[in-house]
Order: C-alpha cells, then sequence, then structure tokens
C-alpha cells in the first residue's frame, strides 16, 4: 500500500486545507453517559461530535462513501466517529472498516472513541491498517471522571460514579498503551470543562505523553441542552490558550480542531454541502442491504392522512413505493394486520406480512415489536405528522421539513429540522 499519513488533515495542519475526511455514521449506541453530551438534537449548522443527520448499515456507508469520493475526490481519510462509540458498535465498525480497506486500499483509515470497548479490536485495527485513533480522554483521576461521566456499561455490567470512571481510565489508558505498540497514530481528545477538569488536563497531557500519545487536542467544552452541564460556561479563548501553552511542554498541540459532527465530509472547517446531504440521505433510505429487494415503506394510519395509530392498534398497514413511471411515491396496496394476541408470534407474523418493507411508520410502538421488526431487516419510525412529507424523506428525496417529528421531538432551534438519532427506534434505512 502506498497511504501517505501525512495526509490526514486532523493529525496534519499543512494538509488540512488539500485533503478532505469523511466520518460514516454507523454506530448510533455508546457505551458511556458523559454530562456534557446530548445526542438528540441533529441541527445543520451545529457543529460536535454526536450530531449526525441519519444512521448508516455498513454497507450504505459503502454506497455512500462511493458517491462522496466522486463528489469530493480530495477525499484522504474514512473515519467512524459514531454518533455514539464505534465500540459501543463493534460489528457494525469492524465491517465498515473491513469493507472500506477491501474497496480502497489506499485510503487512510480511522476512528475517535472513548476507548472502553477498544482493547479486544486494537489487533484487528492493526492488521487492517487503521492509521490514526483518537481518544477522547478527559480525566485520569477517578474522582474527577466521576464528574464527568454518569455511567458506564462494560461487559454487560452497569457502573455509575467512581466505579464507572475507574473501569473507563483504565481502558483508555491500556487502549492507547497497545495503540503504541501496535504502531497505531494515537490523538488524545481532552475536553476543557471549566471547574471540573481545566486544572487537571496538564495532568492528563503528562500521563498520556509518558504513554506514547503522537499529539494532544485541548478542546473547549461545548455548552449543550439538556444536559447536567447545561449550566457551565464554555472556556475562555484565554482560558483554552492558557492550557495549550501549559501541555505542549507534554504534547504537539492540534489547534485547528473544529469539534466535527459524526456525519462530517469535506475540508475541516467547511460544512458539509447540500449535494453531498442529499447523497447521505438517498442512502439511509437504502435497505441496510442494498443487495435486498424492500422496495415499500408500511404505515399506520387511521385516515390516509396522518400517521397517527400506534403499532398494536394498528388493523392495516398502507404500503407505499416509488412509481415506476412517475417516480414519485404511490400508494401501492393495503396489508391487514394479525390479530390482536399472540405475544411475539404476533410480530414474526407482521414481519412477514411486511417482509419486502425497508421501513415501518407508526405513531407508537413497544420494545418487543421493535426487535421483531429489527431482526427481520424492517426499521420501526416512531413519529408523528403527515404521510406525504414522512414517505419523501425515506426514499430520500427530502429531509424532515416543519410538520413532521421523531418522537421525543427535539430540536436545537425552532428553524431546524427535527430528528433524533439518540438510541434511535429505527431510521428508513
Amino acid at each position: 500500500m502506498s497511504m501517505k499519513i501525512e495526509n490526514h488533515p486532523c493529525f496534519n495542519d499543512a494538509s488540512r486545507h488539500e485533503f478532505g475526511r469523511i466520518h460514516l455514521p454507523i454506530a448510533p449506541k455508546c457505551n458511556i453517559q458523559c454530562n456534557y453530551c446530548n445526542r438528540k438534537f441533529d441541527c445543520m449548522n451545529e457543529n460536535r461530535p454526536g450530531v449526525t443527520s441519519k444512521i448508516l448499515s455498513p454497507k450504505q456507508a459503502m454506497h455512500y462513501l462511493n458517491q462522496a469520493m466522486t463528489l469530493s475526490p480530495n477525499i484522504a481519510v474514512v473515519g467512524i466517529a459514531g454518533p455514539g462509540d464505534p465500540f459501543a458498535n463493534p460489528e457494525e465498525s469492524m465491517e465498515t472498516l473491513r469493507l472500506v480497506r477491501a474497496k480502497y486500499p489506499e485510503m487512510l483509515l480511522c476512528v475517535a472513541t472513548n476507548g472502553l470497548g477498544l482493547p479486544p479490536y486494537i489487533d484487528e485495527l492493526a492488521a487492517l491498517q487503521v492509521s490514526h485513533v483518537t481518544l477522547t480522554i478527559n480525566a485520569i483521576d477517578p474522582e474527577i471522571g466521576a464528574e464527568i461521566y454518569s455511567w458506564a456499561r462494560y461487559n454487560k455490567k452497569m457502573y455509575r460514579g467512581i466505579d464507572a470512571a475507574r473501569v473507563l481510565i483504565t481502558n483508555q489508558l491500556e487502549s492507547l498503551k497497545k495503540l503504541k505498540e501496535a504502531g497505531v497514530t494515537a490523538k488524545v481528545n481532552s475536553i476543557i470543562i471549566p471547574g471540573i477538569n481545566d486544572s487537571h488536563v496538564i495532568d492528563v497531557a503528562r500521563k498520556v505523553a509518558e504513554l506514547g500519545a503522537d499529539i494532544l487536542n485541548c478542546m473547549p467544552y461545548y455548552s449543550t441542552t439538556e444536559t447536567f452541564f447545561e449550566h457551565i460556561p464554555e472556556p475562555s479563548p484565554a482560558k483554552v490558550a492558557e492550557i495549550q501553552k501549559a501541555t505542549e511542554v507534554y504534547l504537539p498541540q492540534m489547534m485547528h480542531c473544529s469539534r466535527c459532527r459524526a456525519d462530517a465530509v469535506g475540508i475541516i472547517g467547511e460544512i458539509n454541502s447540500p449535494e453531498l446531504m442529499q447523497k447521505l440521505a438517498e442512502s439511509a433510505a437504502l435497505p441496510k442491504n442494498p443487495e435486498e429487494k424492500r422496495p415499500y415503506i408500511a404505515i399506520a394510519s387511521l385516515e390516509g392522512v396522518m400517521i397517527n395509530q400506534h403499532l398494536g392498534e394498528a388493523e392495516r398497514f398502507l404500503i407505499y413505493g416509488i412509481g415506476s413511471n412517475s417516480g414519485e411515491y404511490v400508494l401501492v396496496e393495503s396489508r391487514r394486520a394479525p390479530a390482536a394476541g399472540g405475544g411475539k408470534g404476533r410480530w414474526e407474523m407482521l414481519a412477514a406480512t411486511l417482509i419486502d418493507c425497508r421501513a415501518l411508520l407508526v405513531n407508537g410502538a413497544g420494545g418487543s415489536p421493535i426487535k421483531v421488526m429489527n431482526a427481520h431487516g424492517i426499521d420501526v419510525m416512531v413519529l408523528d405528522g403527515s404521510i406525504e412529507k414522512a414517505v419523501y424523506e425515506c426514499f430520500g428525496k427530502e429531509e424532515l421539513r416543519d410538520g413532521i417529528t421523531i418522537n421525543p421531538s427535539n430540536a436545537c432551534e425552532p428553524s431546524c429540522s427535527k430528528f433524533s438519532v439518540q438510541e434511535p427506534k429505527g431510521s428508513c434505512g
């Protein structure tokens, strides 16, 4: 291979105006809860980790990447940065990396992770020649970490408070050590949170330098609504500069970070282009496995205008598809729902009834039917609004607009689209 390490725009300031990167948003779940993080909101005016407009499957991601490479041929790096954590979604993350490496052997690969679930995958990352890994390490003292993290889920066990911080920090430092032993370039992000860890970041820098980290990114905390830390003011530029100066004694500094979205694409600092966002929407509208033929979308509706029925109450489902002549969505037919009762068997019957549908749009749904539908490759979207707007969005023709909200409905600004991606109930992919 002739991968050019120096072309990574996040690790090399000299290349950031020439080479672009693309983040493939294939990892919705997270294994920790940071007190500054809220992944429910999506606004194209907002640049921060954890934000994405769509969630893709690995094969949808490859379709999107192929389109993006045509529109933006300066892409030199393919990364996975959420919107959750890559190793809270290890099957999807590793499959995506394998697919990209097979199709684009000279492409730089990178991941950004909190490090909790990383250790078991380091050897395969090295074998795939993942050249860059970013670890977000906000504390090396568990008492300080306990103020930053609400919980951590590790090996199917839930940890809280200082126990959560301790298991996270242990795995982060182990991950950094193993990454360097494997020859992987490692960047450490430390988020400066006033009154919490702002006087501790220099200790983090000293420790990660001892373990071989290559570069440090002292990121100012971003105040996000509906988080435990929303009352904490962001650090001043002078404070950030002071900490960067103090920590550069130990490590080179990344000074050009733009706190990229989980679906960021193109040159660092530039907003995602409408053309690329359309390709993202179109890719998310494909079946999760594009080889599958799932041309339809099913909807629960009382009168055929609004999405206004709970999955368990629906007696029929309206089936929509793309007209072969018009290219627009059309009502294909109506299908009866299985009779009430029967527990899981009822939902298995419904999955068989809707097996050619890529998504099921309802006003409400329980966890059991969602699980069964997902197991059969049918995404369940729980939302309110008009059928017309929702169907157009699901077929990738336009973004969600006013009058259509995915529950729970939230937005960062009144003018922004409302799209929830925190532990999503489903997407049209």
